[in-house]
């Protein structure tokens, strides 16, 4: 008999991309997660269409429906565990979630956050990325904390910045690499290849590269 795969659902809030890469990810023989939920704050979210094209059940919980951020927090909490669910991956969910969520599913919420943290934590990184000056941006996986976008992190993607980029080309480099290190760390959490251990991430086995990437290359 297969095993049975990790549930996992994804929250959203629009057109949902890293939630399609996670959906196509998980289309693959032996790719340890399954895409069971998908809900979003917002009835309009693009991401709900592209779920249900793949056959995955959507819900909409609506925070403007509402009366304070605990009840719709405890009408998600209610939807998620009703869909026996192991992992949740927030993927453009614009709803910071409060401590008593996190603490409700500790250790089981996962992010994707548009840079190199702990550097630029919060919004509008790619702006500050380049008013820094730096050389390499990128993109983190990371275990959701109370504190935002602090928690353990899973996997990272580094990529150039180049001398003529603006906040949207380097968004859209960024976002590639998103693409790329979503789906590979949620199957390592998936199948226990990486477990949280004592407040770090940690790997069963990590091949080393076989040289460190320099950004710019010179002559």
């Amino acid at each position: 008999m297969a095993a049975s795969r990790t549930r996992v659902a994804v929250l959203v809030s629009g057109r949902g991309s890293n939630m399609a890469a996670l959906i196509e990810a998980a289309k693959a023989p032996g790719y340890p997660a399954e895409i069971a939920l998908v809900v979003s704050n917002r009835p309009d979210a693009g991401a709900l269409k592209t779920a249900a094209d793949a056959g995955i059940e959507t819900a909409v919980i609506d925070h403007k429906a509402f009366g304070s951020k605990a009840d719709f927090e405890a009408a998600v909490a209610e939807r998620i565990e009703a869909a026996d669910i192991t992992l949740i991956c927030l993927a453009g969910f614009m709803r910071v979630l409060s401590a008593s969520f996190v603490e409700r599913f500790a250790g089981r919420i996962v992010n994707i956050h548009p840079s190199l943290l702990p550097s630029y934590k919060g919004l509008d990184t790619h702006e500050r990325a380049l008013a820094d000056g730096v050389r390499l941006h990128g993109c983190s996986v990371h275990i959701v904390s109370a504190e935002l976008d602090a928690g353990p992190i899973v996997m990272q993607a580094a990529v150039p910045v180049l001398s003529d980029d603006t906040p949207q080309t380097l968004a859209a480099r960024v976002l590639r690499s998103e693409h790329v290190i979503y789906p590979r760390a949620l199957a390592a959490l998936a199948d226990g290849s990486a477990r949280l251990v004592d407040g770090k991430v940690l790997f069963d086995t990590q091949a080393a590269p076989a040289e460190p990437l320099i950004w710019p290359t010179i002559g």
